[in-house]
């Protein structure tokens, strides 16, 4: 029974709400490996840390012995997921989908135990429904019952359209769990409705009911908006090992727990006596050190976030890391100008906002300020250029 209430509390923590506790102790009970669901749908190539609070969440079943069911979503995909969305979704290619899948393929088993995770697309079997299936499962809910969704009822109390389409979309991945048997699902605060349509469905199948854990949606680097790519407050998973250790150190104090809560493999025990040394007066920037190093490893390895501490200081003086991604710049003239320079090196998406940075004292040439918007740099120099706080180049012109 210790052993019992001792998972109940790994899988409880930093979760949002448990739907329902005393059925998922039942299961526990019975000793057999859970089959533990989690959904994603590849509308991005790339994966944030946003999406990893739901993978740490899956690895801690697998620590506890648990078989994870890892879908990719490539059939829904083509729907669009429609939860807070204010307007329809475009839906995605064949090709989109099956390029994002592959992308986060390689991705995820940097979280996840290979041998404990069985990658499954939700094509094989909703692709097998057809008309009469897919007729079949609409006819099991009404549409009053999909209004009751929060973002359905905001967008027809205020006209916005919801295509016929987007009401299948709960159902479908509520099907997904009737096909795969799952005995818990894994998903954001913000599904919840689908999640527990997967509970309903699986009834009406005759089968066992899905438990159902929400976890809390990671605010970004703004510490007010969920983590977005489109937002630009985002912390990707593949991004260089300097980049992510630069990023969670901008994160702010008070943040930084939150983060550490929610994507951090320390135990509780020790997170607790982190809290108390920086409530004893310990300086709070040391814990980040040491979060951000886990992450940078386990996205990269040891020897990166050793690195990328390194590089980290050396900017925080003013100096320059020292590895710095080469570029070469190819011109026609005996001269070019900082903003092409820039925008051809791909420190910058544009001149204009080059010129901008400029005025604003970003861009540093060999460690020094440009002020100079004419600035004019000869063929055959090498320079190192340095956008903002963490975009650095060794450039050379030819």
């Amino acid at each position: 029974m210790t052993d019992l209430h001792h998972n109940l509390a790994i899988i409880k923590r930093g979760s949002d709400e448990l739907l329902v506790e005393a059925e998922l102790i039942e299961k526990l009970k019975a000793g057999k490996p859970l089959r533990v669901k989690a959904g994603f749908d590849p509308t991005a190539p790339d994966l944030h840390l946003g999406h990893t609070v739901l993978l740490n969440k899956l690895r801690q079943f697998q620590d506890l012995g648990h078989q994870v069911l890892f879908l990719i979503g490539d059939f829904t995909g083509m729907i669009g997921d429609p939860t807070g969305k204010s307007a329809t979704r475009p839906p995605l290619t064949a090709e989109q989908v099956q390029e994002n899948a592959r992308s986060y393929s390689e991705q995820v088993f940097k979280i996840l135990k290979p041998e404990q995770t069985e990658v499954v697309f939700n094509s094989t079997w909703l692709s097998q429904l057809g008309a009469a299936g897919m007729l079949k499962l609409a006819a099991s809910h009404t549409v009053a019952r999909m209004l009751e969704r929060d973002d359905f009822a905001k967008r027809y109390k205020s006209n916005q359209p919801i295509a016929i389409h987007e009401f299948l979309y709960p159902l479908l991945q509520g099907y997904d769990s009737v096909a795969l048997k799952a005995d818990i699902e894994l998903g954001g605060t913000d599904q919840k409705f689908n999640l527990l349509m997967g509970r309903e469905l699986q009834k009406q199948a005759g089968q066992a009911q899905q438990c159902v854990l929400t976890m809390p949606l990671l605010e970004g680097l703004d510490g007010v908006n969920k983590m977005s790519k489109s937002l630009g407050n985002y912390i990707g998973v593949a991004e260089p090992a300097n980049t992510i250790f630069s990023k969670i150190m901008s994160v702010s104090d008070e943040l930084m727990w939150r983060y550490i809560e929610l994507l951090s493999f320390e135990s509780l025990d020790t997170i607790a006596g982190w809290k108390a040394a920086v409530a004893a007066g310990s300086n709070p920037r040391d814990i980040k050190v040491r979060f951000a190093q886990e992450i940078v490893t386990r996205f990269h390895s040891h020897q990166a976030a050793e690195q990328a501490l390194v590089d980290f200081e050396q900017r925080s003086r003013g100096g320059i890391p020292d590895e710095v991604p080469e570029v070469t710049v190819t011109t026609d003239a005996d001269t070019i100008g900082i903003a092409q320079l820039l925008k051809l090196a791909g420190l910058v998406a544009s001149t204009s906002e080059a010129f901008r940075a400029i005025e604003q004292g970003g861009i540093k040439l060999d460690s020094e300020k440009v002020a100079d918007k004419g600035l004019m740099l000869a063929r055959g120099a090498t320079v190192v250029a340095q956008v903002g706080k963490r975009k650095f180049a060794r450039i050379t012109i030819q």
